[in-house]
């Protein structure tokens, strides 16, 4: 499935047959005719080995399986799940451009592509996407949300806990910015989910206790713009 050259670092790969193998293994595992989301995962990973004409290639092969999975309903629509691509500086080696993607995917199929979608981590000690103005933009350079949310792309929020460490001992000013809550990790969840330009804000969950908890939380009304801005004020902003 991986010809030479094709694998980066020694675990990362997104050449077309082997993405197709894999989404055929997640459709049998999962009992699944049409996967709703299909990510290419840490895309930027590839930077690292190869230089940027040949990602772009890459990607490009990519997408274009992607749209043709799509065309099969075999998947709904398919996006980038990263880590660093969206946060980090345009000058870094692995940055990513949304726009850049996008327009891949337009070349490919017009303004009916189906990237549509993308990940990354973002919650309270990694405001990257909310903070960094990284992206270009109708000729100004704004965060990855306001990039995604000008061009229709949905955000999806990994990390909204940190591996739990944003479960516990949140600094006091944050703690009361977010009231009337019984957790921290239900304040960390809130505080994700209330950001403008986050769809959806994904939790890990061990327990039905756990489960019990998010769901308390997602009872809750997002907080308002004067609490959010709250928290970017005084000790709370550490």
């Amino acid at each position: 499935l991986i010809g030479a050259g094709e694998l980066v670092e020694g675990s990362h790969c997104m050449a077309p047959r082997y993405i197709e193998a894999m989404l055929e293994v997640s459709r049998v595992n999962l009992g699944l005719e049409t996967i709703d989301v299909y990510y290419l995962h840490n895309p930027e990973s590839q930077l690292a080995a190869i230089d940027r004409r040949e990602f772009f290639s890459r990607i490009r092969a990519a997408f274009e399986l992607l749209e043709r999975k799509a065309d099969e309903s075999k998947i709904g629509v398919y996006g980038v799940a990263t880590w660093n691509g969206f946060r980090a500086d345009a000058e870094d080696q692995g940055y990513l451009s949304l726009l850049e993607l996008i327009e891949i995917a337009q070349g490919i199929a017009g303004d009916s592509h189906r990237f549509r979608m993308i990940q990354l981590p973002f919650n309270l000690a990694m405001p990257e996407a909310l903070t960094a103005r990284n992206q270009p933009l109708d000729g100004n350079q704004v965060s990855i949300l306001q990039a995604a949310r000008g061009k229709g792309i949905a955000v999806c929020a990994s990390a909204s806990l940190m591996q739990g460490r944003l479960s516990r001992n949140l600094p006091a000013g944050i703690v009361e910015a977010i009231g009337g809550f019984e957790t921290d990790a239900q304040r960390s969840i809130q505080f994700v989910r209330s950001t403008p330009g986050v769809d959806v804000a994904l939790v890990g969950m061990k327990s039905v206790a756990h489960v019990a908890q998010n769901l308390a939380t997602a009872k809750r009304a997002p907080l308002s713009v004067e609490q959010f801005l709250g928290l970017f004020k005084g000790d709370a902003k550490q």
